[in-house]
């Protein structure tokens, strides 16, 4: 489940992973420990490159969930960009939902969907739900949150992630009922079983 960043992934793939019974094993815990750098510099990364994702290992922990591995994905602590000690165990299951923005960007992970979602909305409500999110969750600032998303957030997601869009099967509104967007992936799911 690709799509820019706050359209409304991480809401529709709880969603169905609730109704499936299924772990979610999201993008966002794979981002490049930077403990090595600053805090100040740390803060002035472009998140919102394909680079800032450890792809290798999240590409490696996706096949072994296929493959019936148990995974322990690492935990990422946004308010100091770096990540946590813990790790948390992912089991496989019937379905496993891939969730975050590159998810349909590199062909290792596409090859291993049965099922490509996008969730598009505008984003004019993209950067309302990321100032809520930001300021409530990762002890941010609407203007540094508002900087942050006309500086790499709006562009990059113009330049990676939309053109993903040609690889989904399904692409869902992420403006619209929340529970119209689980409904829709859930009737998609039966046809691309074996």
């Amino acid at each position: 489940m690709a799509g820019p960043s706050c359209a409304g992934k991480t809401e529709v793939a709880t969603g169905v992973a609730a109704r499936l019974d299924a772990p979610v094993l999201t993008l966002d815990a794979y981002y490049r420990d930077l403990a090595h750098l600053p805090f100040a510099e740390r803060a002035m990364m472009n998140f919102d490159t394909p680079e800032a994702l450890e792809s290798e290992l999240l590409i490696e922990h996706l096949q072994q969930l296929v493959s019936g591995n148990a995974v322990r994905a690492p935990v990422y602590d946004f308010s100091q960009h770096v990540r946590a000690a813990e790790t948390r165990l992912i089991r496989p299951a019937s379905f496993i939902i891939l969730e975050g923005l590159w998810a349909l960007y590199w062909e290792q992970l596409r090859r291993l969907a049965s099922l490509k979602v996008f969730v598009a909305a505008p984003d004019e409500i993209c950067l309302a739900r990321r100032i809520a999110r930001d300021t409530r969750q990762r002890g941010r600032t609407a203007e540094s949150v508002v900087e942050q998303y006309r500086r790499t957030v709006q562009p990059m997601a113009r330049l990676y992630i939309l053109p993903t869009m040609r690889y989904a099967d399904l692409v869902l509104d992420g403006a619209g009922r929340l529970e119209d967007s689980i409904e829709a992936v859930l009737a998609r799911i039966p046809a691309r079983l074996p």
